[in-house]
């Protein structure tokens, strides 16, 4: 029987001065000193006359009228984070259910308990009135 050797790791130690690694090095440093002299140059070398025409907003071509702020409600905000929490957890539900085959029944039960506390929270929400759309009720 032979002793087993020592691990040996399947990657080698990365070399900054490797030619791959070297060559991205140079073309990271030639980048940001490209940046760096344009940022300079267009800094530098552009002449700035401010009017009052040119420090107006510009919204497409009309002019501006009144305030830009204005008042949205708080139930619009709260449908919107929930359509994007359970947008991500469909595309989570969806993948699970094209990897069913591999995943079997510890897959399935480990779904069933993600689907578990999604519909918890999405009762814990409908209870507190987060999915009602008036001023009054709400999260």
């Amino acid at each position: 029987m032979q002793p087993t050797p020592p691990f040996t790791p399947l990657v080698a130690p990365f070399s900054p001065w490797e030619p791959s690694a070297l060559a991205l090095i140079v073309f990271f440093a030639i980048v940001l000193a490209l940046l760096a002299v344009i940022l300079f140059l267009s800094g530098f070398l552009v002449r700035q006359r401010p009017t009052p025409e040119k420090q107006r907003p510009y919204e497409c071509g009309i002019l501006p009228t009144g305030s830009a702020r204005f008042h949205y409600p708080v139930p619009f905000f709260l449908m919107a984070v929930f359509f994007l929490i359970f947008d991500v957890e469909t595309a989570y539900i969806i993948s699970w259910a094209v990897a069913w085959p591999e995943l079997g029944v510890a897959g399935y039960l480990r779904m069933a308990a993600f689907i578990l506390i999604l519909g918890a929270g999405l009762g814990y929400a409908w209870r507190k009135g987060g999915l009602d759309w008036t001023e009054e009720e709400g999260l």
